[in-house]
């Protein structure tokens, strides 16, 4: 799919969310040693609703992700894994297997339980993306795993008249609709690459929660400025249509909203469910080989 330059419908937002508080990522590892920033985790598990959790990970260095993700388990949420650059190998035991590479997502609703593996393909290069963990409501945290590949040029995008890119992972914007939709949880997810001196406006639902991730330079979110590698919480107002954006200098940022969940949240490693017995089944059930071993 090719980048269009001309969006459908060109939101107009007539009052911004302010940014509520900024956020510091913490560095950490996971799976075999990789070497990643944890931005969003449990403590903001009630203010962002209906999102867990965001991984930013990116090096040059192969020492840092070569060891890679190997078989895990995952139950009751989705995991939405979007890759600037390099290439990793997608296994399961539910017999997906998929490729991602330079530009690309990987959409994996784990559901009532699947293991899977994410390991590099490459043995030197960078390696740089984001993995954004986005709850599912009670009633679907038993359903069937899926899984889809969402290759680059399979993504929506479109320029501005400012010259801003917009990719379009989850959610509509300007009229253009991503491939992968949520009913309940309604989740937009923008990559916005803005140039210096451009502006963008995105409408957002006074009741959904927002936040945005600025990975490069700087970009000012409701007339402050967020630098990189900060994210932003945006503040939730009724009178609020939406999200201003700007950047002097040049920035890029992802911008994530969604609709809560309003529903208890229990999390237990790589297990999210509503009640203290169900992560009790969850790791039971993995541990007695209900969940297939991956392949």
């Amino acid at each position: 799919m090719n980048a269009s330059t001309n969006p459908v419908i060109k939101d107009t937002v007539l009052h911004t969310r302010d940014v509520e508080q900024v956020i510091v990522g913490h560095p950490t590892s996971d799976g075999a040693g990789v070497k990643l920033t944890r931005v969003l985790g449990q403590s903001l598990h009630r203010r962002l609703d209906p999102f867990l959790m965001l991984d930013a990970f990116g090096s040059d260095s192969a020492g840092d992700y070569i060891a890679g993700f190997p078989d895990h388990p995952h139950r009751g949420f989705e995991t939405v894994t979007y890759l600037l650059a390099g290439k990793m190998r997608h296994h399961d035991s539910a017999g997906h297997e998929g490729l991602l590479q330079s530009g690309g997502v990987q959409w994996m609703t784990a559901g009532r339980g699947v293991i899977h593996s994410e390991m590099p393909e490459q043995e030197q290069g960078v390696l740089e993306g984001f993995q954004l963990w986005l709850n599912l409501p009670a009633r679907d945290k038993m359903t069937a795993p899926w899984y889809r590949d969402i290759q680059t040029g399979e993504i929506p995008e479109f320029i501005t008249a400012e010259g801003v890119k917009v990719r379009v992972i989850a959610g509509a914007s300007q009229g253009m609709e991503a491939l992968v939709q949520r009913p309940v949880t309604a989740p937009l997810f923008l990559d916005l690459h803005l140039p210096a001196g451009s502006r963008f406006e995105q409408k957002i639902p006074p009741g959904h929660n927002a936040f945005a991730y600025v990975y490069r330079g700087e970009v000012s979110l409701g007339g402050q400025t967020v630098t990189e590698q900060r994210l932003a919480i945006l503040s939730n107002s009724a009178s609020a249509d939406g999200i201003r954006l700007e950047s002097a200098d040049g920035g890029r940022v992802l911008l994530i909203a969604g609709n809560p969940l309003k529903e208890p949240i229990v999390q237990q490693g790589p297990f999210v469910m509503n009640t203290h017995e169900e992560i009790a089944l969850a790791i039971s059930d993995f541990r007695s080989g209900r969940f297939a071993a991956a392949t």
